[in-house]
């Protein structure tokens, strides 16, 4: 028989390996949850992107080729757009501003807001906050590869945009028109700015290209 001694440490030892066991599998049991939890996390951020993708608007100019759009303001004035063009008119003091667009994303155009600047240095003007842009009187829709047109006008000659707006248009300098949109569930805002040129000819409409674009809620391409 063997010494007493040598049955209780073969005892406490069976339990120490015993709980080693427990532990080493409690320990691979959570790497594999940790692992199968941040697979799970990559692939629903990676649906989710996707699914953004294909709701994301993008506001473009449209195409000179594009057919003329006609509209009308609350105050029925009207006018007609060529396509990758602009209108802006001064008539009875109120300043009326429209362009033709196409929306080149992958999701319906929501137009919430506009700025427009008329600083000399057009190429270092800042973007404006948010906050600054001027709501839409009616909400604008573009839909997916399609054209549309986005308006706006000012009508109080004691308006701030007023005074140095008129005078640019009079002295037909280029002008900036910032809009900012979002998709039709009112995520993902941007804003586009337009680029807007006098043409040689003073009876002409003005031509209007796209300068640059900016993220609000996500990063910016660049």
């Amino acid at each position: 028989m063997g010494h007493p001694e040598t049955y209780a440490l073969a005892m406490v030892d069976w339990v120490v390996v015993s709980s080693l066991a427990t532990a080493g599998g409690t320990l691979v049991l959570a790497i594999a949850t940790f692992v199968s939890v941040r697979s799970a996390n990559r692939a629903a951020r990676t649906a989710e992107r996707a699914l953004q993708v294909r709701m994301r608007p993008l506001l473009s100019a449209s195409r000179l080729t594009d057919p003329d759009l006609k509209m009308s303001w609350v105050d029925e004035h009207r006018a007609r757009v060529g396509g990758g063009r602009a209108s802006i008119e001064i008539v009875d003091d109120r300043i009326y501003l429209a362009m033709s667009l196409r929306n080149v994303g992958s999701g319906v155009a929501v137009m919430q807001a506009w700025n427009v600047r008329v600083d000399r240095d057009l190429a270092n003007a800042p973007f404006g906050q948010p906050e600054e842009f001027r709501a839409q009187t009616r909400d604008l829709y573009v839909s997916t590869g399609d054209a549309g047109f986005w308006q706006a006008a000012i009508r109080d000659p004691e308006d701030p945009l007023y005074a140095g707006l008129r005078e640019t248009i009079e002295e037909r300098h280029p002008l900036l028109i910032d809009i900012l949109y979002t998709n039709d569930e009112g995520d993902q805002r941007a804003i586009t700015r337009f680029v807007v040129v006098p043409p040689e000819d003073e009876g002409s409409q003005w031509f209007c290209s796209v300068g640059r674009h900016m993220y609000l809620d996500r990063p910016n391409p660049r």
